[in-house]
């Protein structure tokens, strides 16, 4: 019989304190490095004015700002890969503290940074340089929160702290959406266009930093330290050994990510831009229903990571697919008819999205502890890259053949995460025997 390990000793343990403290910190840092990352988007229109030639026309300035927000979401899988490499090989805990000073010290830059009218076409190349540094701190953040997390609770508590990292993040984009809110409240246009847009961006900055700091309260996970007692790290390239041992993990992990795209893209960052183009409503309603949906979904998050440690992960993406679908098929189609419904129908949406709480706690599983860092970053950010770069096009081109292709789009990739989820549910009955 294989001797027991101090991984296996602690697998059936309840959480502790030292456990919920983990979870508040990382949780927390995401929510903080989540914010400094979207607020980008919240300010655009007015960092395109001040960061490109005043002569440029409107529409060449705005694609050149989403642009450079887009390079964010290019420079993931790189700088994902890269800091997973180190991850596996040197620790997650010293990957995960770097993450987030690398989020910390881009935001804070473009807070202090001269505009174009400053010092020229050195503005634009300069916040390119930090959007892109942005992207990868982000690239190595949400894969590496993910595993450093579930290699601290004990294994029949995966989901819940996965779901409650999910939640942090999530939480970090309502963050980004009130403050832009408020910014727009407190400081008249004029303001904002003159001085006010930077608080957001020097708030974030400073704030990233205190998590910095409050990260050097947290250890090396239990897993990582056994496997460097043991002398058991990878031998080789940890990406090559996924790549060769374990693509059907990378296909899985990568399928589960489209459908976590579809949910966030479209229904919780795309979904207020179509209100008010679709749909009629103004600036403020549409806002303030989508931070009402935020909650919900961070509500929601918590519970299917919750829910996917007690009942597996295959029930939830079977049940918790069918709900996202219904769920925003409903809302879209019923928004012309009834107006009045927004509120409830998009909070019923919202919380409908929190089935991606469970996605992590399948990607952490499928992969070994040797390479598990690179087999989720690569897979993760890889699909979310491709996925979530592509998506607002496609939907955009839906949308002009009929006014429901964001719910066509939404229902579809809900049926491809319950189909995940059968393949699931086949997986742990045949596992139930050997347990037993």
């Amino acid at each position: 019989m294989r001797p027991q390990s101090t991984t296996d000793l602690l697998a059936s343990r309840p959480l502790g304190r030292s456990d919920y403290k983990t979870l508040s910190l990382s949780a927390l840092g995401g929510a903080l490095e989540f914010y400094d990352f979207v607020i980008f988007v919240f300010f655009a229109a007015v960092v395109g004015k001040l960061f490109f030639p005043a002569e440029m026309p409107e529409w060449l300035r705005q694609i050149q700002t989403f642009g450079i927000f887009a390079a964010g979401y290019l420079a993931r899988p790189l700088g994902g890969v890269i800091m997973a490499h180190f991850g596996d090989l040197l620790g997650r805990k010293k990957m995960f503290t770097l993450s987030i000073f690398m989020m910390a010290l881009p935001t804070l830059g473009m807070g202090l940074m001269p505009t174009y009218a400053q010092i020229g076409i050195a503005a634009p190349l300069l916040l390119l340089l930090l959007r892109i540094i942005q992207g990868a701190a982000i690239g190595g953040e949400v894969p590496g929160a993910w595993v450093f997390v579930s290699e601290h609770v004990p294994n029949r508590h995966v989901g819940y702290a996965c779901g409650t990292l999910t939640a942090g993040l999530t939480f970090g984009i309502l963050l980004g959406s009130l403050m832009a809110t408020l910014i727009n409240t407190v400081f008249t246009p004029a303001e904002v266009h003159d001085y006010a847009w930077r608080f957001p961006f020097l708030i974030g900055g400073v704030f990233g930093l205190f998590s910095v700091y409050l990260r050097r309260w947290l250890h090396e996970t239990p897993v990582f330290a056994e496997m460097q007692l043991r002398k058991s790290l990878a031998e080789e390239v940890p990406l090559k050994a996924v790549l060769r041992d374990h693509l059907g993990s990378v296909i899985l992990s990568m399928l589960l990510t489209w459908m976590l795209t579809a949910g966030i893209v479209v229904v919780i960052l795309m979904t207020p831009t179509l209100l008010q183009t679709q749909y009629g409503y103004d600036a403020a309603t549409a806002l303030r229903a989508n931070s009402l949906a935020i909650l919900l979904l961070t509500i929601g998050c918590i519970v299917s990571g919750s829910l996917s440690d007690r009942f597996g992960s295959g029930r939830i993406f079977v049940i918790g697919g069918a709900i996202l679908g219904v769920a925003t098929w409903t809302m879209y189609a019923s928004l012309k008819t009834h107006p009045e419904w927004l509120f409830p129908l998009y909070a019923l949406a919202g919380l409908s999205v929190g089935v991606i709480g469970g996605v992590p706690r399948v990607m952490v599983l499928a992969f070994p502890p040797v390479v598990r860092f690179s087999g989720l970053s690569f897979s993760y950010n890889l699909a979310y890259a491709i996925f979530g770069g592509l998506t607002p096009m496609v939907v955009t081109l839906m949308l002009k053949q009929h006014p429901l292709g964001p719910a066509y789009y939404v229902a579809g990739l809900a049926i491809l995460g319950m189909l995940v989820g059968f393949y699931l549910l086949a997986q742990e009955r045949r596992a139930e025997p050997a347990l037993a």
